[in-house]
């Protein structure tokens, strides 16, 4: 083989392997970010869940609270506001309402003896203790499948495939400034 053979299958050589590079870390960013939506998808499950579980709630509850359609009011129009949603802030934001109204309706329920031990009513507030479990494993998931995906589009030299790509930043799943305020406990 003569050197100018030998220069051309090295170029060769090397735009192969810097090709195979590059289709490589895009399939890595294209998997890692589709794994982010797939995170956020699990949470929306749970979300609809919730939602899906409140008109049953709300219905058991009333049966006992008849005069606390204030309370009522708001779970529906959270859980309203929720379904509505067009945006993931949109979506978090009605998701804080639901836990917040749900929160008040519990707390009414404490009024009501006889609702306390009511088997309906009890079963549904397990279901959703449980699906708000859910919820936090699943942010607390998503925002560790956001991280792995921004550090690979972050770091050298898998950075330079995703700006050429337009890989862009996603978000963590933070919490409202209300919902790191210290709660008041009142007796």
């Amino acid at each position: 083989m003569t050197i100018p053979t030998i220069i051309i299958l090295i170029i060769i050589a090397i735009i192969l392997f810097l090709a195979f590079y590059v289709i490589g870390v895009y399939n890595r960013l294209v998997n890692a970010r589709n794994k982010v939506k797939d995170q956020f998808a699990q949470i929306d499950v749970q979300l609809k869940r919730r939602g899906d579980m409140i008109p049953n709630l709300v219905e058991t509850v009333k049966g006992y609270a008849k005069h606390e359609e204030k309370t009522f009011k708001e779970v529906v129009e959270a859980r309203n506001k929720m379904a509505s949603a067009g945006n993931i802030n949109e979506e978090l934001e009605a998701s804080d309402d639901i836990t917040k109204a749900l929160n008040r309706l519990f707390a009414l329920s404490e009024s009501y003896p006889e609702l306390k031990s009511n088997e309906n009513f009890l079963a549904l507030q397990n279901d959703l203790k449980e699906t708000e479990d859910k919820l936090s494993y699943a942010r607390g998931f998503y925002n560790d499948t956001v991280l792995n995906y921004n550090n690979l589009r972050e770091k050298f030299p898998s950075n330079v495939v995703a700006k050429l790509f337009k890989f862009t930043k996603i978000d963590f799943f933070a919490a409202s400034e209300k919902d790191k305020e210290v709660p008041q406990v009142k007796f």
